[in-house]
């Protein structure tokens, strides 16, 4: 028998098993793959009773309307799925999980708002993505991370108002990409995108067609478009208070520090504190100003241990050794993060910089030099901020006799040593 008729024979006895639902037309390809063609046959779900050994399945055009956690499970050697230009509103989650050899997706012109994400996870060799023409208002951080192999991903004619940053990245094959023809609301969260169009060298189909829904001043324009003036990466700068700025009066040493911020939109401040015996993080002020009255909202609650304004300022009352600890101011805002930090120390000695030779001798190399004091904490000088909190008890006389009084003072000091200018 010649090789010819061997190959006819096999293909002959491959097709008279092949297991075909009614509504479909299966058949053995030339390269040996196995399709199942069941376009327009006005399906309203995936049939039953497909060939273990289908690769290629062809649902297209038909009335399907949810897939089901189970839709696919009698075909787990498929590796490309047609699904465009059904009904699909719904997708259980795991539907597409067991899927791994799935190279080709289409799931284009559909109803999906929503989608199991995590079903991707497991498709690493995806090379083409077909998603466009739903209702994605959204789309999940990291999304499409664990596709290392797509090449192809549409996503145009959609609901997408946002893009997480970073969203792409991770995709080193990524050759095309479809994102136009959504409402994209141009606010700083998507001015990566912006950046990322400019420098990738991923092919963006109808690139001018990416344009802004919102806001007013910009709808219409392309997210390409979008002024660099108007979204602008924070900057900040951690100053030390000598004196906290209202006519509350706190006993003992009050330690005060001042978070500077600048950009656009105006970032909004966070503060990080570590100390020995706790970590604790604040989002926001937890105090209050009305004239000269000081409202705490939640005032017994550990928290508000540290005193945090509107205006950037944090004040810690009757600051101790327990308190000593790196402090981190952050600015945040739609553009990114930046964020500053100053380890506090607290010290008796009135010659604290003595302390530190003694404590550091490789700052001895400072010789005759002068060292500058002062309360600017400089965020572009390297290294970690050090500041010296120092007190000294003073005995002065009043009517109740002798009274301790303390004495505030900060040195400011580069990675362990004296800040020189």
């Amino acid at each position: 028998m010649t090789p010819l008729l061997c190959c006819v024979g096999l293909a002959a006895l491959l097709a008279s098993s092949l297991a075909c639902p009614r509504s479909c037309v299966c058949s053995v390809k030339k390269n040996g793959r196995l399709l199942a063609e069941c376009a327009y046959r006005e399906l309203q779900e995936v049939p039953a009773g497909l060939s273990p050994n289908v690769t290629i399945l062809t649902l297209s055009a038909n009335r399907i309307g949810s897939l089901r956690e189970t839709s696919f499970s009698e075909v787990p050697e498929v590796q490309s799925l047609w699904l465009g230009y059904n009904q699909i509103s719904t997708v259980e989650a795991g539907a597409f999980a067991r899927l791994v050899h799935l190279k080709n997706l289409d799931l284009s012109h559909n109803k999906m708002a929503d989608f199991p994400w995590k079903d991707l996870r497991n498709l690493s060799g995806l090379q083409i993505l077909k998603m466009n023409n739903n209702r994605l208002a959204g789309l999940p951080r990291g999304a499409f991370h664990s596709l290392k192999e797509l090449r192809s991903l549409w996503l145009n004619d959609n609901e997408l108002t946002t893009l997480a940053e970073g969203t792409f990245d991770l995709l080193p094959s990524l050759s095309q990409l479809q994102i136009f023809n959504n409402p994209f609301n141009c606010s700083c969260k998507v001015f990566w995108l912006k950046k990322w169009t400019e420098n990738t060298s991923v092919s963006i189909a109808k690139g001018g067609s990416i344009l802004c829904a919102a806001p007013s001043r910009l709808k219409g324009r392309a997210v390409t478009d979008i002024p660099d003036h108007f979204c602008v990466a924070p900057s900040v700068q951690l100053t030390y208070l000598s004196n906290l700025d209202n006519t509350v009066m706190y006993d003992g040493l009050t330690l005060t520090l001042h978070c500077s911020v600048a950009g656009s939109p105006l970032p909004e401040i966070r503060w990080k504190i570590q100390t020995s015996s706790r970590s604790t993080e604040i989002s926001g002020p937890n105090v209050a100003r009305d004239g000269n009255v000081l409202l705490l909202r939640r005032a017994k609650q550990s928290q508000e241990r540290f005193l945090v304004f509107k205006n950037g300022t944090m004040a810690i009352p009757n600051f101790s050794k327990e308190d000593e600890g790196i402090y981190t101011c952050l600015a945040v805002n739609d553009v990114g993060t930046r964020e500053v930090s100053v380890n506090v120390a607290l010290t008796g000695s009135e010659n604290p910089a003595d302390d530190l030779l003694r404590n550091a001798p490789q700052a001895s190399h400072l010789g005759g030099r002068s060292c500058y004091k002062g309360d600017d904490l400089d965020p572009s000088s390297a290294g970690e901020k050090l500041v010296i909190v120092y007190h000294v008890p003073r005995e002065s006389k009043s009517r109740a006799g002798v009274v301790p009084q303390t004495r505030l003072g900060t040195l400011l000091l580069t990675l362990g040593l004296a800040l020189c200018r």
